[in-house]
């Protein structure tokens, strides 16, 4: 029997990404073509660093980072998050404006990440913000130590259970404006596989597509990843962000992906506007 061959597989500790990745943790689950894959998990700042380092050879990176690391990565079809009419939200301890939001200091997951972008394309190009662990925002908004807070994961969910106000969803604000899905992370494969790349892309796309025909099984794995969920918001977590969408971007995600980062070039808040060629 050939030896199987080894790659490293970069995602984030949560419910969605576990969910999507169940089938490669099973035996016989699914064919995984002779690869075995290495699960790195780390938050998503740190997933795009490593790939500025090209330290993974498939990992989920943020759309915004995308353009930075274009010339060693391609974006896979499967494997992307994408809130319709849902997404990141500014969360504070009181209700403010977007012109007096402006003005406040908010904590954000990482000046890498989509959310963080997106949020420039919605105040404007210099805010004054604090990097922080995103599980550590609440408690900072909490605490008085930031005026406001950009949540992602599953503190979407999660916000309403403490005494905090929603200030905007930028996911709603994104669709009001293109009536598109708001992208967020994408999955990336380096580009020395070349023609193995499709061969790869394909087993991560049925270890997706197995999760959802095996939806409670894959939900009760994801939930070793879930802070503060029971089984029922794991549930609707992972459907927000694992959908037909994640299967495969197809046209409509490729079109928001684009008009996203051509945005943002057009304002100044990328270098570059590289090529989307989808795996």
């Amino acid at each position: 029997m050939s030896e199987k061959k080894l790659l490293t597989l970069g995602h984030s500790p949560d419910p969605d990404d576990a969910f999507m990745f169940y089938a490669l943790n099973m035996e016989k689950a699914i064919d995984i073509n002779g690869y075995e894959f290495e699960q790195i998990l780390n938050d998503i700042q740190t997933l795009n660093e490593m790939a500025i380092d090209e330290k993974l050879d498939i990992t989920a990176i943020s759309l915004a980072a995308y353009p930075t690391i274009s010339d060693k990565y391609a974006i896979l079809s499967s494997g992307a998050s994408m809130g319709y009419k849902y997404g990141p939200l500014v969360v504070a301890k009181k209700d403010v404006s977007l012109d007096e939001l402006k003005n406040k200091l908010i904590a954000i997951p990482g000046k890498l990440t989509s959310a963080y972008l997106e949020l420039r394309l919605l105040l404007g190009k210099d805010l004054n913000v604090e990097v922080m662990p995103f599980d550590k925002i609440f408690e900072a908004v909490e605490a008085g130590s930031v005026d406001a807070g950009l949540i992602i994961h599953e503190g979407q969910l999660t916000y309403s259970k403490r005494n905090l106000k929603k200030i905007v969803d930028l996911g709603e604000w994104w669709f009001d404006k293109t009536k598109l899905p708001l992208p967020l992370g994408v999955n990336s494969i380096h580009r020395k596989f070349k023609e193995d790349m499709t061969h790869i892309s394909n087993t991560l796309k049925n270890s997706i597509l197995y999760s959802l025909n095996h939806r409670k099984e894959a939900v009760e794995y994801a939930l070793n990843f879930a802070r503060g969920m029971d089984i029922n918001l794991a549930d609707e977590f992972v459907g927000m962000y694992v959908n037909e969408l994640t299967v495969d971007m197809r046209e409509n995600g490729l079109k928001a992906c684009k008009l996203l980062l051509t945005e943002a070039y057009d304002k100044g808040l990328i270098d570059k506007n590289p090529e989307i060629d989808l795996v």
